[in-house]
């Protein structure tokens, strides 16, 4: 049964580390794909803003009417089938008729480049037009708040609504090569938080711009909130449920033990009756008791006694079952618990097997509204208990004492005690401490059990406190009025 229960509890921790690790494993693929995603949209939401500045500053440059500035564009001539590239000015010029050549000049070192021979003069009209539209922004400073706005209002379109940073770094060229082969990674630890990779604001400056998220990891946990709170629920039900279970296994388990200890006490306490009537009867047949009036009487006494003995134990068995099923009834009363205690003692210390000193201190002036039947029951199976589990020479404890909420009844013994570990059981139907096939006390488990279901009935509680060899105290409280 052990090796059973042992194999069983093995399987069901196996199943709920295999069923977590799942789940875990699960989540924190979940966690990395949410992270690649936001990695992905918050480089491409900054790329298409910085696309989007770029755009409205050429088209700034491009309207601009300050004298000088200077649109180089492509046009083809049908009269003469020739390309030309036609530079004109969009400020004001003095009027010319005359023609003149064009020195075209930028604020930049002069790059030579040769150009094929055929070379379209489009393609020229295009790289001058980039020269012209580089100096211009070398010398333009970046409105950095009008880019942070424009940025912020682009995460909240794509519902990223989030803290960030933007700043300006100067890249080498030597870098750039570098910075390529590792642009698929979008996101990069920072010291706090994360920054997006360079994104270039103007690359003949070496200009990049990149954002920095102080705090995506909760972000990404908001995402992933329906999942984890899913996951947590359903983790915790199964681990409940595995855990439900092997409880209901001990306690079936525990169940058969009491189980088989109290047909072990029902066994020997219904075979001492029978076997003492089996005794007497056998006496009066083969010894001629029934010739001798005096010896049959005695004979007869004996066997109605053991017989009045085994009524008694159905009848407490059958009294037991019957409360299980129905409610306990109450029938309160007036009652002074020192007189109950008083008659109890007495009583105990004529028909004690063995001596016993009693220390009572009780206040007589107290009177509680409580059952006098249960409650003398009550205080007779603890005062029983404490002589019988105890060693030849017994000392019972009994004190009481009222306070502003209630009353509370102690008796304590010297006897063997209780170990801890079946203190909280012995208050169990049918338990008894383990103690083999071998009982020195008589009894079905079924005191302790019936004591709280008094005390519990009047609205108290009881306890215990025990140490193996140094005898035990039970308390009980019971609320006045």
């Amino acid at each position: 049964m052990k090796r059973r229960i042992r194999s069983i509890f093995w399987l069901i921790a196996l199943c709920i580390l295999g069923i977590n690790g799942f789940q875990g494993y699960w989540l924190y693929n979940t966690y990395q794909l949410t992270s690649a995603q936001f990695q992905r949209t918050a480089r491409e939401a900054l790329l298409g803003v910085v696309q989007q500045y770029q755009l409205a500053a050429a088209r700034q440059f491009i309207d601009s009417g300050a004298p000088g500035n200077m649109v180089i564009f492509h046009k083809y001539d049908d009269g003469t089938g020739l390309d030309r590239i036609v530079l004109k000015s969009r400020g004001s010029t003095t009027p010319d008729s005359g023609r003149r050549p064009v020195r075209i000049s930028v604020r930049r070192d002069i790059v030579k480049e040769v150009l094929p021979r055929r070379a379209a003069a489009d393609t020229l009209a295009k790289r001058l037009s980039r020269l012209v539209l580089d100096d211009w922004a070398n010398g333009k400073r970046v409105n950095m708040q009008h880019l942070q706005q424009a940025y912020q209002t682009e995460l909240k379109l794509r519902d990223m609504p989030m803290q960030f940073t933007l700043d300006t770094l100067h890249l080498p060229i030597v870098d750039r090569t570098h910075l390529a082969q590792k642009r698929h990674t979008a996101l990069s630890k920072a010291q706090s938080g994360f920054q997006t990779s360079p994104v270039p604001l103007n690359p003949i400056s070496n200009l990049y711009v990149r954002a920095t998220f102080p705090a995506p990891t909760s972000y990404i946990l908001r995402r992933m909130g329906g999942l984890l709170a899913g996951s947590v629920l359903l983790l915790g039900l199964t681990t409940g449920c595995f855990l439900l279970m092997l409880s209901t296994i001990l306690k079936q388990k525990k169940l058969s033990e009491v189980k088989n200890d109290f047909i072990n006490n029902m066994t020997h306490e219904l075979k001492t009756p029978l076997a003492t009537v089996s005794a007497a009867v056998e006496a009066m047949q083969n010894f001629g008791a029934l010739n001798d009036p005096q010896k049959a009487q005695a004979y007869l006494s004996i066997s109605r006694n053991e017989l009045q003995r085994l009524s008694d134990l159905v009848e407490k068995v059958l009294n037991i079952a019957v409360e299980e099923r129905q409610t306990l009834e109450l029938n309160p009363e007036l009652v002074c618990p020192a007189e109950l205690v008083q008659e109890l003692v007495t009583r105990h210390q004529l028909k004690a097997p063995k001596p016993v000193l009693f220390e009572v201190d009780l206040e007589p002036s107290v009177s509680l509204n409580l059952d006098r039947l249960h409650v003398s029951n009550v205080l007779n199976n603890l005062i029983d208990n404490a002589i019988k589990y105890s060693r030849e020479q017994v000392t019972v404890a009994i004190r009481g004492r009222r306070d502003e909420t209630g009353w509370r009844l102690t008796v304590r013994d010297n006897g063997i005690g209780i170990p801890k570990s079946y203190q909280d059981a012995i208050f169990d139907r049918f338990f008894r401490v383990p103690t083999g096939n071998l009982h020195p006390v008589k009894g079905f488990g079924l005191g302790l059990y019936y004591v709280r279901q008094v005390v519990e009935r009047h609205g108290g509680h009881i306890a215990v406190r025990s140490e193996p060899n140094h005898g035990s105290e039970f308390s009980l409280w019971l609320p006045v009025g």
